[in-house]
């Protein structure tokens, strides 16, 4: 499929949030991009608007096949249909589910420099930021073993929001690093949220590992934020998905998601 990545798009005076800057100002602070999204993507929009009704719409099968052929063939892992729960944004996602699943005063790990908004997930309900920063050797940030098994070891700490490929920092974590990491959060009962919606956003030749791939151990303690937005630019069609392997978690998330 061809696809121009050159074709200039003025997008000034459409409410897009990314252009409310003043004239001749480039913003370069979110994960926006400025072409037009696939033809595919505009096509199906485009027949779908041209029924004229927008009700409320059941889930199609076909919504979980997506994500799991996407996953299987891009990403050579068997992510199963049951998994999978609907949401219309990451962000609201992972709330919901720091509501359901901590309580106030807890602790909530994250490794800085971070996107922005765990922060405000965490604090915005009552929870305290664990914040354990990666070392930068002068050439690529790192994990600091020590201060994060600390952190982990504290019984305070009971959910890390690991960020794989990592925002902002661009690094995709490596398998050794991601079952190193779960084995530190199964050890101490620390439950992980993997927000991968940066998955395929990778150089060519390079692919990500997913956090529940790596081993059993990982898939059974994690709460995966998955979503097409970034990949294919369409972040204002709200669409999304939480993938939870281990079925009384996911019953859990489902809950704090359809409160």
């Amino acid at each position: 499929m061809n696809h121009s990545f050159d074709l200039l798009t003025n997008r000034r005076g459409t409410t897009a949030l990314k252009w409310q800057v003043k004239e001749k100002e480039l913003p370069m602070w979110v994960a926006d991009m400025d072409f037009p999204a696939a033809p595919g993507i505009q096509n199906a929009i485009n027949q779908r608007a041209a029924q004229g009704v927008f009700g409320y719409t059941a889930l199609p099968r076909e919504w979980k096949e997506a994500y799991v052929d996407w996953w299987k063939n891009r990403h050579h892992f068997a992510m199963e249909e049951e998994w999978l729960l609907f949401c219309n944004g990451i962000v609201p996602a992972i709330s919901s589910i720091i509501r359901k699943l901590t309580t106030t005063g807890e602790k909530i790990l994250i490794q800085s420099p971070v996107y922005h908004m765990f922060y405000h997930c965490i604090e915005n309900n009552g929870r305290l930021v664990e914040e354990c920063p990666l070392d930068y050797d002068g050439k690529e940030y790192v994990i600091n073993w020590e201060t994060l098994e600390a952190s982990l070891a504290d019984p305070q700490t009971s959910m890390m929001i690991l960020c794989n490929p990592h925002n902002p920092i661009g690094k995709i974590w490596d398998k050794e690093t991601l079952k190193r990491l779960g084995e530190l959060c199964a050890r101490y009962h620390v439950l992980v949220i993997s927000d991968e919606i940066h998955c395929d956003l990778t150089d060519p030749e390079k692919e990500y590992i997913p956090f529940a791939s790596v081993s059993e151990q990982c898939k059974e303690n994690v709460i995966i934020c998955l979503a097409p937005t970034k990949t294919f630019n369409i972040a204002g069609l709200q669409t999304a998905a939480v993938a939870v392997p281990d079925p009384v978690l996911r019953h859990k998330v489902k809950t704090a998601m359809h409160n």
